[in-house]
């Protein structure tokens, strides 16, 4: 290998097996491409798989900063669909949320938050959405954010804030990725302040965020080619699969 191929390998892999990382790319895609033709689903995949495959300490900023591009690329696309009316109270919540998760996150297990959140979302899908999740969006925005300091993907729970207001796919879409960018953008500057050193994965980060540009504009013309029926059924199956895994990987953890 010369020595421009051994420091692009070093730049965009940042020690990762040339495998792990190109594999973890096309996930990105797939996530993005999930989450976009979906509504919610990608995100969790995402960290799921990342989860086995980078550092643990790398983990949550890492992923933030990738669905912080993923999801304003995402907003970018759809802006003309966003639906603004909660996005200052939810920015307020976020705000305090991820201050008060930044003092706190190395200290509270994330297992029983996994295990409450799932619960939690279950029971908004299954039955009526509680009436605060559409009236109070700086609760909403509080709690979400405090969570994405733990176990990164709270993008179910926001989307059921979102789900709680009725739009159709393509505004449910736009919404959705305008309160996560907000939501990922303050998590990436708490890490960072916590001490986080971000610059040795630019490089891996670039590569995730191209890869979910791409899977992205993909999910986008299926979004175009579904009803807003199919799309709301699709939305509730991806939200109970993902809320029992969350359950499952918090009781394993406490096993």
């Amino acid at each position: 290998m010369s020595e421009l191929s051994t420091t692009a390998a070093h730049f965009f892999f940042n020690g990762l097996e040339p495998a792990v990382a190109v594999t973890l790319a096309l996930v990105s895609f797939a996530s993005s491409f999930i989450t976009v033709a979906l509504g919610i689903g990608g995100g969790a995949i995402l960290l799921a798989i990342m989860a086995s495959l980078i550092p643990p300490a790398a983990l949550i900023p890492v992923h933030g900063v990738i669905q912080f591009g993923s999801n304003v690329f995402r907003a970018g696309v759809l802006i003309r669909h966003v639906h603004w009316p909660p996005l200052a109270a939810f920015a307020v919540g976020s705000v305090l949320g991820v201050a008060v998760g930044g003092v706190l996150v190395v200290n509270l297990p994330p297992a029983f938050v996994q295990i409450g959140v799932g619960c939690f979302v279950i029971w908004s899908v299954l039955m009526r959405p509680p009436v605060w999740l559409s009236r109070l969006p700086l609760i909403t925005g509080g709690l979400s954010s405090f969570l994405t300091m733990f176990f990164g993907a709270t993008g179910v729970f926001v989307a059921n804030f979102t789900k709680s207001l009725n739009l159709p796919r393509q505004e449910h879409v736009a919404t959705h990725a305008v309160l996560m960018t907000l939501q990922h953008v303050l998590k990436t500057i708490a890490f960072g302040t916590l001490g986080f050193a971000f610059g040795p994965w630019l490089g891996f980060i670039l590569m995730m965020i191209v890869c979910g540009v791409v899977g992205t504009l993909t999910g986008r013309m299926l979004l175009m080619r579904i009803s807003d029926h199919g799309f709301k059924r699709a939305l509730d199956v991806i939200l109970i699969l993902i809320s029992l895994r969350l359950i499952w990987a918090g009781a394993r953890a406490l096993i």
